[in-house]
């Protein structure tokens, strides 16, 4: 096990660094760069020094030199904290970043807790209890998830709270806490502002979940082991946990790691209609205005992400299931 992981963490490695290169690289693509918007907005205003101000702010930012030289500065600058110039605001990326990802991960990381725990429990529920009335209702929220569009949701919601109960949903904190430092208040605040987000970012999840937990419990609970169990007259609970439950948690686990970028994927668009001040809305905007160190961090980040839920993905199945083996070789 140590060697897999130390095998696994080395691969890191490499596939993090060429993710990096095609981040950077695909953003830079399109025509212009980030000092292009900002010209034109200075010519709309009838400056008369936009076009000398143009080369200032792109020697500046940097982008007077080449592009793998930019590149190679961006990646070096990662391992001291320093991801560079942010075109928006002028400012060092990381300085931007700090509360808005700490945000960020809060909310993330409690939209996949509200996804696996209410997955869980209304898939194994809907598995156990075939063709009543609960699993009708399980069948029927996985619908609604899947098919109504985040965003949809969330102004939904903002409608509903706003019209019939006098609420006011957007942002992820009261006016009064923002810029204040961190407090009980604070966090109740918070708290109370999570519950929207995560249900409207956790939906869709939430129903492929259920909807593949259902399915592969009811597939295991049909087969022969377990009839001869029931057979046996082994306690009805005692039986599903033992066997069918952990074969059936196989695909619940291995999507962690895809989890993980769908969730904050997902997060971008509901953040711009909530007004949530996470990495949502900021990425949008450095994506629209080609922000290349700027939209690269956040997206960088994200493959880190994707690459450790992979990883603890795996750990976790082979806590799950004693079948798998990692680096077993067939015998003949």
């Amino acid at each position: 096990m140590l060697k897999f992981i130390v095998r696994r963490v080395l691969l890191m490695i490499p596939t993090l660094f060429i993710i990096s290169a095609l981040v950077y690289f695909i953003i830079d693509l399109p025509p212009g760069d980030c000092v292009t918007s900002q010209i034109d907005e200075l010519l709309a205003r009838g400056d008369p020094d936009a076009l000398t101000r143009a080369d200032e702010l792109r020697s500046l930012y940097g982008l007077d030199q080449p592009l793998w030289q930019r590149y190679f500065e961006w990646v070096g600058g990662i391992f001291r904290w320093d991801f560079g110039l942010s075109c928006q605001d002028t400012v060092p990326v990381s300085e931007l970043i700090g509360e808005r990802m700490a945000l960020t991960l809060i909310m993330e990381t409690t939209t996949i807790a509200f996804i696996w725990i209410v997955s869980f429990v209304i898939g194994v529920y809907a598995a156990t209890h075939q063709y009543r009335m609960g699993d009708y209702i399980a069948s029927f929220i996985g619908f609604i998830g899947l098919s109504v569009p985040n965003f949809l949701l969330a102004l939904v919601l903002l409608y509903v709270g706003k019209v019939y109960f006098g609420l006011s949903i957007g942002g992820l904190m009261d006016p009064e806490y923002i810029d204040k430092p961190f407090s009980w208040g604070k966090f109740v605040s918070v708290a109370e502002h999570l519950v929207i987000p995560v249900i409207v970012i956790g939906m869709s999840g939430t129903a492929g979940m259920i909807r593949r937990l259902r399915a592969n419990l009811l597939d295991e609970l049909q087969k022969q082991y377990v009839v001869t169990g029931r057979a046996k007259g082994l306690p009805p609970m005692r039986l599903l946990i033992k066997y069918p439950l952990r074969h059936a948690l196989n695909p619940f686990v291995a999507d962690i790691g895809g989890l993980l970028p769908d969730v904050i994927s997902g997060s971008v668009i509901v953040s711009v209609v909530l007004s949530l001040p996470t990495t949502g809305p900021m990425l949008l905007g450095a994506l629209k205005t080609q922000d290349v160190n700027l939209a690269a961090t956040f997206l960088l980040f994200v493959a880190v992400l994707t690459v450790i839920g992979m990883l603890i993905s795996d750990l976790a199945l082979a806590a799950l299931d004693p079948r798998i083996r990692f680096g077993a070789t067939s015998e003949k």
